[in-house]
C-alpha cells in the first residue's frame, strides 16, 4: 500500500515539474521569438520588452508599437553607419557607457547593478547608447558642409532679438585665468579643509596681481597653479561670468571647495572682445539644432525606405 502510493506520488511529481517546464520553456520561447525582421537582423519580444523597460525607467512614455518602431530605426541607422566605416568597438562604448555613469555620479559598476535592479541589462542601454554615437557621427560627417552655420546669419538673429535686458550676453569679454588649487588629500577630515579654506582667504586678501600670485604659490608646499587659460565670455557658465565680472584684474576669486582642495582663480586680464558672446553661442547652437534635426529625419526617413522590414 504504502509502496503504491509513493509510486502515485513519484507519477504527480513527475507530471507536475514537466508542466512546470514546459510552461517555462514557453514562455521563454516567446520572449526570445522574434517580433521584426529589420535588413535580415531580428528584433525579439525580449528586445521590446527590454527596452519598454529602459523606456519608463528613463521616464519617456511610449506604447509597443513606439518601441518597436524605435528599435527599427536603431537597426537601419547601426547598417548604415557601418556603410560608411562609422562602427565603435565594445571598448568605444563601455567608455560611453562609463561617461554617461559619471555625470550621474555612478560607477559604471553601479550604473549596471542599478539597471539590473530594474530587470534590465545593461546591454539595452549600450545598444542604444550605439545608435546614437554612430547616427551622430555619421549625419555630421556626411552633411557637414550643409549644417554649417554663418556667422552672418547668427549676428542678423542676434540683432533682430536683441533687446537691453540681453546684453550681458550680447557682450563679450576675453578672460586670461591662472586656475590655483590648495590641495586637500582626499579622506583628510573637515578640519583640514576648513584651515586650508581660511589661508585661501589669507592669502587671497595679500595678492594684488599675477606675478604676485606666481611667486606666492610656487613657492608654497601643497600647492599649484596652473598655466594661464584664455577663455571668452561664450566658453563660461553665467555664474562664472559674473564673478570673474566682479573680480578686479590682478586679484583672486573667492575660495571654493572642490575633489582636490581649495580653488581659487587670478584674473590676469579682462578685455572686450568681438570673437563670440553668449547671445551667438545660444543662437549658434539652436540653428545648427534646427538644421540638424531637419536633415537626420530625412536621411532617417530614406534609409528605412530602403529597408526591408518584415513584421512577424
Amino acid at each position: 500500500m504504502v509502496v503504491l502510493f509513493l509510486s502515485r506520488l513519484s507519477r504527480l511529481i513527475t507530471s507536475v515539474a514537466a508542466i512546470l517546464i514546459l510552461t517555462g520553456a514557453a514562455s521563454q520561447l516567446h520572449a526570445q521569438s522574434i517580433a521584426v525582421m529589420v535588413n535580415g537582423e531580428p528584433i525579439t519580444h525580449y528586445d521590446i520588452e527590454q527596452r519598454s523597460k529602459l523606456n519608463t525607467l528613463s521616464h519617456k512614455a511610449a506604447t509597443r508599437q513606439q518601441v518597436i518602431e524605435e528599435l527599427i530605426d536603431e537597426k537601419v541607422k547601426i547598417k548604415e553607419a557601418k556603410k560608411f566605416g562609422v562602427d565603435p568597438t565594445a571598448s568605444d562604448i563601455d567608455a560611453a557607457f562609463g561617461q554617461m555613469s559619471s555625470r550621474m555620479h555612478l560607477t559604471a559598476d553601479q550604473l549596471a547593478k542599478s539597471l539590473e535592479s530594474q530587470g534590465i541589462r545593461p546591454d539595452t542601454l549600450k545598444a542604444r547608447i550605439k545608435a546614437d554615437m554612430v547616427w551622430g557621427s555619421l549625419v555630421r560627417g556626411r552633411f557637414k558642409e550643409s549644417l554649417q552655420v554663418g556667422e552672418k546669419d547668427v549676428a542678423a538673429a542676434v540683432q533682430v532679438n536683441a533687446d537691453e535686458k540681453d546684453k550681458p550676453q550680447t557682450e563679450s569679454f576675453e578672460y586670461q585665468m591662472r586656475p590655483i588649487v590648495l590641495i586637500v588629500p582626499r579622506g583628510a577630515p573637515a578640519a583640514a579643509m576648513e584651515a586650508r579654506r581660511k589661508e585661501a582667504e589669507v592669502l587671497r586678501a595679500r595678492v594684488q596681481t599675477c606675478e604676485e600670485a606666481s611667486a606666492l604659490f610656487k613657492s608654497m608646499s601643497n600647492t599649484a597653479i596652473r598655466d594661464v587659460v584664455t577663455k571668452t565670455s561664450a566658453d563660461l557658465p553665467a555664474p562664472l561670468r559674473e564673478v570673474l565680472d566682479k573680480t578686479p584684474i590682478g586679484h583672486l576669486t573667492a575660495p571654493e571647495t572642490t575633489k582636490q582642495g581649495v580653488e581659487m582663480v587670478a584674473l590676469c586680464g579682462r578685455k572686450p572682445t568681438t570673437l563670440d558672446t553668449p547671445k551667438k553661442r545660444e543662437v549658434r547652437e539652436k540653428m545648427f539644432l534646427e538644421k540638424y534635426e531637419k536633415k537626420q529625419k530625412a536621411y532617417l526617413d530614406e534609409v528605412r525606405k530602403a529597408a526591408m522590414i518584415e513584421y512577424r
